[in-house]
Order: structure tokens, then sequence, then C-alpha cells
């Protein structure tokens, strides 16, 4: 027997075991490379300045972590700082534990330990605390189904349900309302 021929029979041998191996491993790989929490992108230590549809400031976001999703378009944000303008110039403040936007930048909203404060420019001091909120920056509105408390000099009050224009600091409560005057010390 020639040792050209044994040699060819070897090598046809490992070569069917390999590509034999090979189809039986194929589906493993793909799988693990669809992770489906994956982000899109990811930012760190950020100021992001939304617009609206007339160039003008939306919103500015500052937050540690932000991530977007590629299914939906929509972000999430930790501990973010939402500052929302107003026609007068200043800016209202709102803060929380957790942060979403929407995929159009049409809508904000906060979750845990919301804390929401009027611009210093205004001349009246609002405090405005709940557990979420939601904000549309293109009518200036925010909403709350939650129990939320407002506090102004003088005045505190609390209520289940609330919707604030950002642009009159006019807020009305839908139920369970509460008022407690707080004269001031002289």
């Amino acid at each position: 027997m020639n040792w050209r021929l044994v040699l060819t029979l070897v090598l046809l041998a490992a070569a069917i075991a390999t590509g034999w191996s090979a189809w039986l491993q194929r589906g493993t790989a793909p799988a693990a490379a669809a992770a489906p929490g994956r982000s899109d992108y990811v930012l760190r230590d950020f100021e992001m300045v939304a617009l609206n549809a007339e160039g003008q400031e939306s919103f500015t976001l500052r937050a540690p972590l932000l991530e977007q999703h590629p299914s939906d378009r929509t972000i999430s944000i930790r501990t973010p700082l939402f500052l929302v303008p107003e026609r007068e110039g200043g800016h209202w403040q709102a803060r929380a534990r957790s942060g979403w936007v929407s995929a159009g930048h049409d809508e904000l909203r906060l979750e845990g330990d919301v804390r929401m404060t009027s611009p210093e420019e205004g001349g009246r001091d609002v405090l405005l605390t709940t557990e979420s909120m939601t904000i549309l920056p293109d009518p200036n509105l925010a909403r709350s189904e939650d129990l939320v408390t407002v506090q102004q000099p003088g005045s505190r009050i609390t209520g289940r349900g609330l919707e604030v224009d950002l642009s009159s600091k006019r807020y009305q409560f839908f139920s369970e309302v509460k008022q407690r005057y707080e004269p001031r010390r002289r």
C-alpha cells in the first residue's frame, strides 16, 4: 500500500470529523449574541439639552447614567436632574431616583423620591414632593396620580393627584386635599 494513500485517508477522516463537530456546535453562538437587555448606547456623567420643534430648549438633563433601549428608543436614567424652562427665563428643577424619557422626548417620567422646585427667579418658592411624576415639556405641565405635597413659605398642601402648569405655577389637586398654614416666625 502506498503511504500517500494512507495519509490522504487519515486527512480525509480528520476533515470529516472536524466538519461534523462544527456542524453540531453551530446553534449555540447566535443565541448568546442576542442579549435582550443590551442598551443601544450608554452615557455616563453627562449633560444633555433637548430641543423642541422650533429649536428652543425643551429640557436639560444631567445624570450619572443614561441608557437608550434599541427596541423602543426610550431612555432610562439613574438619579436624573431635569431642568425644565419656563417662559420667564428660569428653570424648574426635578430630581428623582430614576427617570424615563419617551422616544419622541415629549414625555419625562420621574420615579422614587421626586422633588421638584420652582425657579429662583419667580419670587414664589414652591417645592413639590411625591413618589412619581410625569412632565410634558411642550405644554409645560407636570402631573402625578400619587400623594403630593406642595410647600410654599407659610403654606403646606397635600393631596392625591396633581396637575401643575409650570409656566403660571398654578396647580390643581384631584382629591384628598388638606392645607395647613404655617405662619412665618418674626
